[in-house]
């Protein structure tokens, strides 16, 4: 299956399968140790019974190859401590960069590098984008890269590097800090190596681009479950989200919130806590405004300018106030003009825009709009768009464009919240442009 996905990846690279006991696999000619290899090779993708990996990771050192990516498991999370540090020494003894052992394996969909084990039609693959993932869990990796896929998310890397025997989540982290083509890391934690490190890299990552995680193993059981499951010893929940406060990591406390923190951070930093909601339903900028207040945002006011450029949009039975109704038949032309006169106004910091796709008068064309006004990149702007099939499908399409986009009044404005906390402690540190 790792063949088969290097192949209709589209892999431009030179591919050698290596298997003693068959003369070819796909369609591609097996060498019968490493040894019998005739070019170079940079990385070895290694799926087979533990107990035979030592022996494979010698014969690649000899080769010199200088990467791996070890998918075996039956190491150090089944308690076959000794085994795993003779993986460790093998790849010291040969000065090897190795991913593992027990897990996934690596995406990197610019280079068209896919060792994952799971079949494509199974786990969609994401577009070249700006996040990179890593995750301890292969399989909570993979339900991030599907999601990512299906809403049209992009990904830089992602990495599942399950025991984190020779390269770890701190060696991780700096590498994707200084990676140009990585503008926001998001991270699954069972444990960590070296807390002290991790602090000092994730402090030094956020001052110029942001990290969100989750922690798993928060609970007694959660713990157990992380020990046999990785190897990890989960250590205090209360001690992480501590170095995670003070490193200024964005914390989620579930998968749906991980998603929806993740895909927010590729708007512009913003330089206040002032917030205009639009909506064509008044019930939905109601629940905004709760939001807003919860997560203490401020409702922006608008200027004079704008409430008489609002009052000549609207028609007489809609008001010209935060949150912006602008009642159940307005087209996306309405829209258009109240994100404009928004995005115009000193006052206003960043926008919700709330669409009932089900309303007679919106259709496909609010989709331009919204992707012309995030195209600006003026002031963050997210989407709410509740609903069935018709609502996800223009989700889809929105997120495809880059603009985050959310389910629910209450979980878009708690991502806004951490987008815009995250704002304050980035501004510290870079110059940035603030309208006053």
């Amino acid at each position: 299956m790792v063949l088969k996905n290097f192949l209709e990846g589209g892999y431009p690279g030179k591919l050698y399968a290596v298997n003693p006991n068959v003369p070819e696999v796909l369609g591609v000619k097996c060498a019968k140790s490493v040894a019998d290899i005739a070019g170079p090779v940079d990385c070895a993708v290694i799926a087979i019974p533990a107990l035979a990996v030592v022996d494979v990771l010698e014969q690649c050192g000899k080769k010199g190859i200088k990467a791996a990516v070890v998918i075996s498991g039956g190491f150090g999370e089944v308690g076959n401590v000794e085994l795993e540090g003779r993986l460790v020494e093998a790849a010291s003894k040969h000065g090897m960069a190795v991913i593992g052992p027990n897990c996934m394996g690596v995406i990197n969909p610019e280079k068209r590098v896919d060792s994952v084990f799971l079949p494509i039609y199974k786990l969609g693959r994401p577009h070249v984008g700006e996040i990179s993932f890593i995750s301890q869990s292969g399989a909570v990796g993979g339900c991030i890269v599907d999601l990512a896929a299906r809403a049209g998310v992009g990904m830089s890397k992602f990495v599942s590097y399950g025991n984190a025997s020779v390269v770890s989540e701190c060696d991780l982290l700096e590498y994707l800090g200084n990676d140009l083509s990585t503008k926001i890391i998001v991270c699954y934690l069972e444990g960590v190596k070296d807390g002290k490190r991790f602090l000092q890299v994730a402090s030094k990552i956020t001052r110029k681009k942001p990290i969100v995680a989750i922690k798993a193993g928060k609970s007694k059981l959660g713990a157990q479950a992380a020990k046999s499951h990785t190897g990890s010893l989960a250590g205090s929940a209360m001690a992480y989200a501590a170095a995670f406060a003070q490193s200024r990591i964005t914390e989620a406390e579930t998968l749906d919130e991980l998603f929806d923190f993740a895909k927010i951070f590729s708007q512009p930093i913003c330089c206040a806590n002032r917030v205009a909601v639009i909506t064509n339903g008044g019930g939905n900028g109601v629940l905004a405004a709760d939001a807003i207040e919860q997560h203490s945002l401020d409702l922006a006011k608008f200027s004079d300018s704008s409430l008489a450029a609002l009052k000549e949009l609207l028609p007489p039975y809609a008001n010209a106030r935060n949150p912006l109704d602008l009642i159940g038949d307005a087209d996306s032309a309405r829209f258009e003009r109240a994100i404009r006169i928004c995005l115009d106004d000193r006052g206003v910091d960043a926008l919700v825009v709330n669409v009932l796709f089900q309303t007679a008068a919106i259709d496909t064309r609010i989709v331009s709009v919204l992707v012309k006004a995030n195209g600006e990149k003026k002031k963050p702007i997210i989407v709410i768009a509740t609903g069935g099939e018709y609502t996800e499908m223009h989700r889809r399409i929105l997120e495809s464009y880059g603009i985050p986009t959310y389910s629910s009044p209450s979980s878009g404005v708690k991502a806004l919240s951490k987008f815009l906390q995250y704002c304050d402690h980035y501004k510290k540190f870079n110059k940035t442009a603030c309208l006053i």
